[in-house]
């Protein structure tokens, strides 16, 4: 599989209202910030990265050259499934849609850099998508998703047919699992929501 065919959409809507309405994106953990850990993390595994900003300014994120800033659709829907469905819509009006189209959330510092190689074996050719899973705990903003299959979730949106959350619309796609193996730096998909979570990452980032 070429990168040509594989797409990312890094998931920057946050407003950390729990860190106390900081821009998540920009968070540093080990002195690097959020989004350019992900995106370091994708860097010659996709084509094209693009950053779905929701609510946040894209310029107060000083994004890089690489990546294609994606407003949300027009509607009442927010949060990472209305990431998701910008990004669907970007790629379905490409001359050559992507195959694939692979999501991240931007505060997840730890995210596997072997994740697009591990995540296209595990969707072969029946699951429409593949969501993370790591210790018995899912993580549908971290995955694999076919862009034949979720075509449709822009128009759902818009027409608000869609269901509410990115955990619901996986599980009525009927998305499959991606178990990681367990690791002892611990969880890859472990993300920043509170000030706790920010203090157990930045240990983690010193510890390695």
């Amino acid at each position: 599989m070429t990168t040509a065919r594989i797409a990312a959409v890094i998931l920057a809507g946050g407003k950390g209202e729990r860190l106390g309405g900081v821009i998540k994106a920009n968070l540093t953990i080990g002195g690097v910030r959020l989004i350019d850990r992900v995106t370091r993390a994708l860097a010659g595994s996709v084509s094209t990265i693009l950053v779905a900003h929701g609510g946040v300014d894209p310029k107060a994120l000083a994004l890089r050259p690489e990546h294609i800033a994606i407003p949300d659709l027009a509607s009442d829907y927010g949060g990472p499934l209305a990431g998701l469905a910008a990004a669907v819509a970007w790629c379905g009006a490409q001359p050559r849609s992507p195959e694939y189209l692979i999501s991240v959330a931007v505060d997840t510092p730890f995210f596997p850099d072997d994740f697009v190689s591990r995540a296209l074996a595990a969707i072969g050719t029946d699951h429409p998508a593949v969501v993370a899973r790591y210790g018995g705990q899912d993580y549908p903003t971290d995955a694999i998703w076919r862009l034949a299959s979720v075509g449709a979730l822009p128009d759902q949106v818009l027409t608000q047919a869609a269901p509410r959350s990115l955990w619901r619309f996986a599980a009525e796609l009927g998305a499959g699992r991606l178990d990681w193996p367990q690791t002892p730096a611990g969880d890859p998909f472990a993300s920043a929501n509170t000030p706790d979570d920010v203090r157990a990452l930045e240990a983690r980032a010193a510890a390695e």
